[in-house]
């Protein structure tokens, strides 16, 4: 697959994420070399790589808490560090951390407040109830188990109903009922969505395009079929990945 210019696609859709020949760099140490994709609006991608590929660097820079040392990113045509753009966003960083010191409660009433969220006692019940946070709502998140830390992140991440959603490890530290209500969701949204993973299977659940990147640069980038069928019709789809990944197969 062609990797997609900043234009508008069958007369209707643009582009919501792109990346465009971005270097990053932390010390001598090189995150991203040369990245470049982009990801049409309502579409769902995974960014698939290696620990150490680029891949959390990356959506840093698309929530605009990081800046390109070289290229450009963009959300929905504009700079990320903008008050418009974050407005869009909707952000789950791995391993991300609330409010030690607020409540469950409080941590969303303080975010959906901080977003403008329309009607937002109802829109914090209703996500502590899906969440299945009600028994946890007034304990600080200090005290919560990392799974219970997690929910509540979640929901803060989609409390404003986000149009462009980025998500790291999304489903980290979460059992299989909670996975599957975070996935329902997630798809209720109908946002375009970005999925930082190397964990197959979580890719093929939240989306149906990949794109494979390797010291800090794009290798393949297509749909979830487009990558199947690289392989054998009975080869593991991680199999597939880890001879893009390590023969550094260039971009269909």
């Amino acid at each position: 697959m062609v990797l997609v210019e900043e234009e508008t696609l069958s007369g209707t859709h643009t582009n919501c994420i792109s990346v465009n020949d971005v270097t990053k760099s932390y010390g001598k140490n090189p995150a991203l070399s040369g990245l470049s994709f982009s990801i049409p609006c309502g579409e769902k991608y995974s960014l698939i790589g290696p620990n150490g590929a680029g891949k959390s660097t990356t959506l840093k820079l698309l929530v605009g808490l990081l800046v390109p040392d070289r290229g450009s990113v963009s959300i929905d045509g504009i700079d990320p560090t903008t008050k418009r753009a974050k407005k869009l966003i909707g952000y789950l960083p791995e391993d991300a951390s609330p409010y030690n010191t607020l409540s469950v409660r409080e941590n969303l009433e303080y975010i959906g407040a901080i977003r403008e969220v329309q009607n937002l006692r109802e829109r914090v019940d209703q996500l502590i109830y899906e969440m299945g946070l009600s028994e946890y709502e007034k304990s600080k998140v200090s005290k919560l188990s990392r799974g219970n830390r997690q929910k509540l992140a979640v929901a803060l991440s989609v409390i404003h109903e986000p149009d462009i959603l980025l998500l790291d490890e999304p489903l980290n530290y979460l059992d299989i009922p909670t996975q599957e209500k975070t996935i329902s969701i997630f798809d209720r949204l109908n946002a375009t969505v970005l999925v930082s993973t190397h964990i197959m299977s979580i890719a093929e659940r939240l989306t149906h395009g990949a794109i494979v990147i390797s010291r800090g640069r794009t290798i393949w980038d297509g749909t979830m079929e487009q990558l199947k069928q690289l392989g054998d019709p009975t080869e593991a789809i991680e199999k597939i990945v880890m001879r893009l990944m390590t023969g550094a197969a260039p971009t269909h």
